[in-house]
């Protein structure tokens, strides 16, 4: 089946789904889905049934458990008693003795009571009586017999969201850098605190971006790299970057970002722009920009994805750059997206790849993180009822949940410096791109969450393309794939288990960061290090647990090796760059990156 446009209009053509008849039974669930995604407008996208459901086995097994409950209150005797014993101390006139002595330990990541000021009292007692409580909670929702451990999980996190609220560090009098700040303001600071809150609530209601983000705007500040768009269909714009070096690398590159946000975290600001350091390298580079869904696209599957996106990049670009093989990149979901294109070519006899490269991307996802929270079938189908009614899940519908996973950074924090503290959250690029939220079609994502992320059928080989199953094993051409160290959305050792399923030549790169930050990995970006290994397909697979402890750190940025290592795997000499679109095309017809998709609200 042609799945390519071969225009470069701009007009949108018609794609309007098929509608689905609707049967007895059919109504019946559409009175189901209306339902959930009615009560999804007050739960911010979580299913109040998974959580009871949670609630329930812990709480029953626990209640059943007289051996944990005696631990707990164990646990619990023995904090009062160090705690009455730093108050007698204190009350004693033992001063030393009460400001150095530490009741809780907190964890090496927890900065939250690190500051001077809360070294002094009361501030220091109170914070120690919130860890304690907090070490409490932690062990009282975990190791329960008979408890599911997803269940454990999902408890254990809501305790810890309810405990924030009343954590000292996040009420306005028991912070003392709050507190010295109103002192010194004379409570100007809050009042300011107050406005900032009525403005960002005020742009929330009216759908504007954060404050500050209107000076990122893209193609002037961001998406800057020049290019040309060099095809278009209903689902992709795909960008060719314009050369700047006389000779280049005679394979291109191509691109695959991830639809749930926009493409251009790979193209942010000139000086850390991935798309713009390749081209330097001597690239020729192409990259999928992703339209952004409506309601018209409820249909779309994952295979369009897989037709529409990569497939149709790949003919487009063998018309650009014909007789060349193509390293192909993805990240995070278009990594996804790419091996299973990577398969199915594998399994075909297709041969057009030179190399894989997948950056935070899982293929296998048994531990996929804390995002497993989040991901059941009781939440998966509150999130179906969710994109039934509107054709699409919005980013924003599921934003709130996100942002709880790390919620000391992502919320807590906001809440300290803008409404406490008065002050304003320095906005800067990163922060622009990810306030620029996509949509989902219903039909696609509610594949990707059965079939990969619950079924995990891409690492069992279940996976279907044109009715026959693929298998990653197949991939025989090399592959670089790159992990970071603080990943929540694809954690390092769910992206190393690619090892375990393909037997080609693998190099490995986990590297500091997170799971934007630690790809937006500039040369020159100060404290960054990374791990790089090399494991040929026929080397014994260890597990990332040995692997990290034999590989040492270096200083720097892994996109200077991972240049080196797409330089060594192709053609040695260097070619004039190819011509801008097909040869057919007139360059003055095409549009200019970063495109029209990407602005697309």
């Amino acid at each position: 089946m042609d799945t390519r446009s071969r225009t470069i209009s701009t007009d949108q053509p018609a794609f309007a789904p098929q509608p689905v008849a609707l049967s007895p039974t059919n109504a019946f669930r559409a009175l189901d889905y209306r339902k959930e995604a009615a009560i999804a407008r007050f739960t911010g996208g979580l299913s109040p049934a998974s959580l009871s459901l949670a609630f329930a086995d812990w709480f029953i097994h626990l209640a059943s458990a007289p051996g944990k409950r005696a631990e707990l209150a164990s646990l619990w005797a023995a904090n009062a008693g160090r705690i009455n014993d730093y108050l007698l101390r204190g009350l004693a006139g033992d001063t030393t003795q009460t400001l150095t002595k530490t009741l809780a330990t907190p964890a090496p990541a927890d900065h939250r009571f690190r500051a001077d000021a809360w070294q002094t009292e009361p501030f220091k007692l109170w914070s120690q009586m919130f860890l304690l409580t907090e070490q409490w909670w932690s062990c009282a929702t975990h190791d329960v017999p008979g408890a599911t451990k997803h269940h454990e999980n999902v408890v254990g996190f809501g305790a810890r969201q309810l405990l924030d609220m009343a954590s000292p560090g996040n009420l306005p009098f028991t912070n003392p850098e709050v507190v010295q700040r109103t002192q010194a303001t004379l409570g100007g600071n809050l009042l300011q605190g107050a406005c900032n809150m009525l403005e960002d609530a005020r742009r929330q209601a009216n759908g504007e971006p954060a404050a500050g983000v209107d000076q990122f705007k893209v193609g002037v500040a961001l998406a800057v790299t020049p290019g040309k768009v060099v095809f278009r269909n209903r689902l992709i714009e795909l960008i060719q970057y314009s050369p700047t070096t006389e000779k280049v690398y005679a394979e291109p590159i191509l691109i695959v970002p991830a639809w749930i946000m926009k493409y251009y975290i790979l193209d942010l600001s000139p000086h850390n722009s991935l798309i713009r350091f390749l081209v330097g390298q001597g690239h020729t580079v192409f990259c999928v920009s992703w339209r952004n869904v409506d309601a018209d696209d409820r249909e779309l599957s994952l295979e369009d994805y897989r037709t529409l996106g990569v497939m149709a990049a790949l003919d487009t670009i063998g018309e650009i750059v014909p007789g060349q093989q193509i390293h192909a990149t993805g990240y995070c979901l278009g990594g996804t997206l790419l091996s299973i294109a990577a398969a199915a070519m594998a399994g075909a006899g297709d041969d057009r790849l030179a190399s894989v490269s997948l950056l935070a991307a899982q293929t296998d996802f048994t531990e996929p993180g804390e995002l497993q929270l989040f991901i059941d079938d009781s939440e998966v189908y509150f999130i179906e009822s969710m994109m039934w009614a509107k054709g699409y899940l919005d980013a924003s519908q599921m934003s709130g949940a996100f942002q709880m996973l790390e919620s000391n950074d992502l919320v807590w924090s906001h809440v300290i410096h803008d409404y406490m503290l008065g002050d304003r959250t320095p906005i800067f690029d990163l922060m622009a791109w990810d306030a620029d939220s996509t949509r989902m079609p219903y039909r696609m994502h509610s594949e990707y969450l059965r079939q990969l992320f619950l079924g995990n059928d891409l690492a069992a080989s279940r996976y279907r393309v044109d009715g026959r199953p693929i298998s990653l094993r197949n991939i025989r051409v090399p592959m670089f794939l790159v992990g970071t160290e603080r990943d929540h959305i694809a954690p390092w050792r769910s992206v190393y288990k690619i090892h375990y399923l393909s037997s080609t030549d693998i190099t490995f790169v986990l590297t500091s960061g997170g799971h934007n930050a630690g790809i937006v990995s500039e040369p020159g970006h100060a404290n960054r290090q990374f791990r790089i290994e090399y494991a040929a397909g026929a080397d014994l697979r260890v597990g990332p647990d040995e692997w990290i402890a034999a590989v040492e750190p270096r200083d720097g940025s892994w996109w200077l090796a991972w240049a080196d290592w797409l330089a060594g795997r192709g053609a040695k000499d260097l070619v004039a760059p190819p011509h801008m679109g097909p040869a057919a095309q007139k360059l003055a017809d095409l549009v200019d990156a970063p495109g029209t998709y990407v602005l697309q609200n």
